[in-house]
């Protein structure tokens, strides 16, 4: 029975990440992988962490957003190594470029955007071939088929087969996410393993894709002699 993780979870401002790992575990998975946007400077919206930080099944991850490329090179050389995870929040095309070059990023989100307002990723060919070089997955996230009704959901499904097609053409890391923001939004593997399976997703892809490849994240297992490359 292989170890599931949770990624991309946002807890809401006030909520113990033991609370959610508690919850998450009953749903069947092992850990968690809590990310605290970049630009948080209001104490009330402070992840609490479970006592002396010590709970080995919460990891803490850093959500970058930013529109400037400068910006984001800033924030990757403050942040490597002190985090587990770096996720970057793309959508614009040179944030996403700029992203997946960099050794440093683990996991881009929202590729075409949060409202799916970003270009497709038919159109950003190249950036999935740096993705793959640089072993950089690719958010994957399911939550829109949830919040989505009738014909929107068709347009959906219809949008995350073709980024599916794109991700295994070029050898793409996938990692399957909701973008958890309360326990309300917890959904078991066996559930998202059926809902990557309307969009196209073979069960043993969606399996890694929840289990092998986000192990592979938090220990830097695809990062491994990329460093000195970069050198």
């Amino acid at each position: 029975m292989p170890s599931f993780f949770l990624l991309n979870v946002h807890l809401q401002p006030g909520m113990p990440a033991d609370e959610m790992l508690r919850a998450a575990r009953r749903f069947g998975y092992t850990a968690i992988c809590v990310y605290n946007s970049n630009n948080n400077s209001n104490n009330n919206n402070k992840v609490i962490m479970p006592s002396r930080n010590l709970n080995p099944y919460i990891y803490m991850g850093i959500e970058i957003r930013t529109d400037s490329i400068s910006e984001l090179k800033r924030k990757l050389r403050h942040y490597w190594s002190r985090v587990p995870l770096i996720a970057v929040h793309g959508g614009e095309e040179k944030i996403n470029m700029a992203a997946v070059k960099d050794y440093r990023v683990d996991v881009l989100t929202h590729p075409c955007g949060e409202k799916w307002k970003g270009k497709e990723l038919k159109h950003q060919i190249l950036m999935l071939k740096y993705a793959a070089k640089n072993g950089i997955a690719i958010e994957f996230n399911l939550n829109p088929i949830i919040k989505s009704r009738r014909g929107e959901r068709v347009r959906i499904l219809k949008r995350l087969h073709e980024n599916l097609k794109l991700i295994r053409k070029y050898h793409v890391m996938p990692l399957l996410t909701t973008n958890n923001r309360s326990i309300y939004d917890l959904r078991a593997p066996r559930e998202m393993i059926a809902l990557a399976s309307l969009c196209g997703m073979e069960r043993e892809e969606a399996i890694m894709a929840l289990s092998e490849i986000p192990a592979g994240i938090l220990t830097r297992r695809w990062k491994k002699g990329r460093e000195v490359e970069q050198l």
